[in-house]
């Protein structure tokens, strides 16, 4: 019997475990086994608990999580365990760490604490570690008993990557020793290098700007990998917190997960960002992917899904190289904590790990507690059910809420008397976080969880000068939801899967229809590719056409006018303010101000009538309760899709 006992303290061995995995029996006297365990996208989620909805829930936790790392560890005899960032934030758990209780002290944060119970290896950033600032993430950091890499977000540049003053470390090398098939122990150095989107001086200009700086993925990869070889690493393994994009290399990729598992030197790659799971058919047409083998460009990859709901594991077969040692074979897989039946019920697949919940047990008290407070009530069911297909009210709370606190911010400055508008989006509206991802508050009171349901980030709040021009191509960039309809066609697929809820802004303060049977204006990605194109039609200010070149300010949040979404007119250039609050606050502020909030839908937008025609559109079963409500749009209940949502037929 031979035993390997981890940096933690946690004991794994192989006697009466060979069978239980195929490398072990194949492992010989020179070849090692390890076993790559990866955590992605938490976002705070430790508990297997919906905040919002205050209630258990099978489908997300780390907690859950853990019984997989549990089991994957007791049937090994080498294994580590890391994190592919965006941990500190994504839950009302995070919002109050940050907001209410502080990072002061001996104090520790929760998901740390968690992650320190279970021995995490290492971890790296994802661009939400920065949403609370950097003396949030410094102190938050301070508590990880595991180092924390990323080699791309610096203090200051230098003349290349590896001259910069990174932030954090930009690689680690960890010491281990693994047990061979034979028993016999040997010293390995494994490598691990982190990265982020560069996006992130964007997303988080506020807290960034005049601080840090970020380089392109591949810049710093190609700089930093072969200094990790020099230093003597036996293997690489990449910590990217980007997701699977295109295999054609750009300057400043988000999604630069394929490209970069080309790099010279890289073994593995663990990636995330994208709230989905590697390897499975979603990436079965995407090139330098091969699904089968679990690979980007022949090298092992893996991709965990979010908050928990799976734990990415790749085995890789080593065998000793002189004194290194090499990748001789490698197999990758995703584990879900749940599975989805097809009565749309979800049956758990494993169970709580008891010390992760133990550890956190206080934490998760006073966040229950937090976000149970009353602050207001409103006299109509706040629901994003039909957010994409009708103007809806829990989209109508946000906006209303924006546009009365920009209105006192103005007062006094140059821009006092310009039209005020707002810029308001769904973020709870299904797509990929299922048939139960939607805001639903029911009439009475409105608790901080309700809040924080009704808006999902904590942005703050910015105010934006426009041109009416700029108005009508921020609305098309926003129809970029839709696909593009053909007169006359029945049961068309209504929604553009590829674009998120999140960039779906309805403008408050003007009229407007949407024409389906126009092409999109602009790509996914913000890019002009149908100059002529005008789905919007019909804009209106204050009942005539819009002027083009008049001016307004526009109420939104520091991410759209950072640059996120790309919309034309949302830029540094035209922001004329930038609020302390966030937009929670301000909505919290604002239910406090009216007591009793009524934010019916005023109906401000409707798709333009075409004959004869008829589109389908998904949302969650609980919608069907509203449905005969929802203003200005002709639909009917059209059976259920196969991934647990309710269908509708809407006649145009």
């Amino acid at each position: 019997m031979s035993f390997t006992l981890s940096r933690r303290g946690f004991l794994s061995g192989t006697a009466g475990l060979i069978a239980m995995h195929p490398y072990s029996v194949r492992a010989q006297t020179n070849q090692a086994h390890l076993r790559i365990m990866e955590t992605t996208d938490l976002h705070v989620h430790v508990y297997p608990y919906d905040y919002y909805s205050d209630r258990a829930i099978d489908t997300v936790g780390l907690a859950r999580t853990a019984s997989i790392i549990q089991d994957v560890r007791a049937e090994s005899t080498n294994s580590i365990l890391l994190d592919n960032g965006d941990f500190l934030q994504g839950n009302p758990m995070g919002d109050y760490i940050a907001y209410e209780r502080g990072m002061d002290g001996d104090v520790t944060h929760p998901v740390i604490t968690a992650m320190n119970t279970l021995g995490f290896d290492a971890s790296t950033l994802g661009n939400h570690e920065f949403n609370y600032g950097l003396g949030f993430l410094e102190k938050s950091l301070a508590g990880a008993g595991f180092p924390v890499v990323c080699a791309n977000v610096a203090k200051s540049l230098g003349a290349s990557p590896t001259e910069d003053d990174t932030l954090l470390p930009p690689y680690v090398i960890l010491e281990r020793v693994l047990t061979d098939g034979s028993g016999e122990t040997h010293p390995i150095k494994i490598g691990l290098i982190g990265f982020v989107p560069p996006q992130v001086m964007n997303w988080d200009r506020r807290h960034l700007e005049g601080n840090v700086q970020a380089r392109d993925i591949l810049q710093a990869a190609r700089a930093w990998v072969p200094q990790m070889r020099e230093a003597g690493c036996d293997i690489v393994i990449a910590l990217s917190h980007s997701g699977i994009g295109s295999a054609d290399e750009e300057d400043g990729m988000e999604n630069a997960s394929v490209p970069l598992a080309a790099v010279d030197g890289i073994d593995a790659i663990l990636t995330g960002h994208s709230h989905l799971v590697f390897p499975s058919s979603t990436y079965a047409d995407f090139a330098g992917a091969d699904v089968e083998a679990g690979t980007l460009h022949g090298k092992p990859a893996v991709m965990g899904g979010f908050w928990g709901s799976h734990m990415g594991l790749i085995d890789l077969m080593l065998e000793r190289d002189g004194s290194g040692w090499r990748v001789l074979s490698h197999t990758s897989e995703a584990r879900p904590i749940s599975q989805r039946n097809e009565d749309r019920s979800v049956t758990a697949l494993v169970e709580d790990f008891q010390p992760v919940l133990d550890a956190v047990a206080t934490d998760h008290e006073e966040t229950l507690a937090y976000v149970r407070r009353a602050v207001g009530k409103t006299d109509a069911p706040l629901h994003s059910y039909f957010a994409l297909v009708a103007d809806d009210p829990s989209v109508q709370i946000v906006s209303n809420a924006q546009m009365w606190y920009i209105e006192q911010m103005m007062v006094g400055t140059e821009h006092e008397g310009l039209p005020i508008l707002s810029a308001a989006a769904p973020f709870k509206a299904g797509g990929r976080g299922g048939p139960e991802y939607y805001t639903d508050v029911a009439i009475g009171d409105v608790a901080i969880k309700n809040v924080a349901d009704l808006y999902l980030y904590p942005n703050t709040t910015r105010a934006v000068r426009v041109t009416g021009a700029q108005v009508k191509d921020w609305l098309e960039r926003s129809a970029g939801m839709f696909n593009q309809i053909e007169a006359g066609a029945q049961d068309a697929i209504l929604l553009n899967p590829e674009f998120p809820s999140y960039n779906f802004d309805v403008i408050d303060g003007v009229t407007y229809q949407i024409d389906l049977s126009q092409p999109s204006k602009f790509d996914r990605d913000g890019a002009v590719i149908n100059e002529g194109a005008n789905r919007i039609v019909n804009l209106m200010f204050e009942g005539q056409p819009i002027d083009m070149a008049a001016e307004f300010i526009i109420a939104t949040n520091n991410y759209r006018a950072g640059g996120g979404g790309s919309f034309p007119g949302a830029s540094a250039e035209t922001t004329v303010f930038e609020g302390p609050d966030t937009n929670r606050d301000v909505i919290v502020r604002y239910i406090v101000d009216q007591g009793t909030v009524s934010p019916q839908a005023d109906g401000n937008w409707t798709f333009a009538p075409m004959d004869g025609t008829t589109v389908l559109f998904e949302t969650g079963p609980a919608g069907e309760a509203y449905a005969a409500d929802v203003p200005g749009v002709t639909m009917e209940a059209a059976g259920q899709s196969d991934s647990g949502f309710s269908l509708f037929r809407i006649t145009l």
